[in-house]
């Protein structure tokens, strides 16, 4: 069987697409990002440079969620790898209640299946809605928190997961369904942009 087709992004590719992006993305106004563990922790970081408010000079705080679709983690059974997406980290009760008000922008490198995207925002809106509850139902839709999101690369391909209509979703790049390679994954980081540098110069 062959080996799958393989795209490498150096550092300086994903730098630069998440740079492209934030311009459209500012148009949103996020005011906290979430990341997606582990692909979305380098994307969240790049990105808050290029959304830091030119007039405060504040940063745009980053939170984390653990997510594994794909990795075999302790009692990941073979019929779940890849079928179910599994919770490692999730943000704490005082977090849930920062989420009120907010302009959230959830964050990872790869919309593949879409599953985990999917997961990330249906269990966040949930959380939103627990600490709605705690509020007069005239007060509720002021405080509800808008969502958004963004992945580096997302695969051409049909999706098992869906997102609403309503929640904008921005990419740094559209893919063919091929294995994509990201530089935060090297062991040898000059073996990768090698790698990379050579796919290019044969496909030019």
């Amino acid at each position: 069987m062959a080996d799958p087709e393989h795209l490498r992004y150096t550092y300086d590719e994903v730098h630069n697409l998440i740079k492209k992006s934030a311009e459209q993305i500012a148009d949103f106004q996020p005011d906290m990002l979430i990341a997606i563990g582990g692909g979305g922790f380098f994307p969240a970081r790049v990105l808050r440079t290029f959304l830091k408010n030119k007039v405060t000079k504040k940063n745009i705080p980053i939170y984390a969620i653990g997510l594994s679709l794909y990795e075999s983690l302790p009692g990941t059974t073979a019929e779940r790898l890849g079928n179910e997406v599994v919770r490692t980290q999730w943000l704490g009760p005082e977090t849930q209640k920062v989420l009120l008000g907010r302009r959230a922008l959830i964050v990872d490198e790869i919309d593949d299946s879409r599953k985990t995207l999917q997961y990330a925002l249906t269990e966040l809106e949930k959380d939103v809605e627990g600490e709605l509850r705690s509020l007069p139902e005239s007060e509720r839709e002021a405080v509800r928190t808008k969502f958004a999101v963004f992945v580096v690369a997302n695969k051409l391909k049909p999706k098992l997961g869906q997102l609403p209509p309503d929640v904008l979703y921005y990419t740094g790049a559209e893919v063919d369904d091929v294995w994509l390679d990201f530089p935060w994954e090297a062991s040898d980081i000059e073996e990768h942009n090698g790698l990379a540098q050579k796919a290019k110069s044969a496909s030019s």
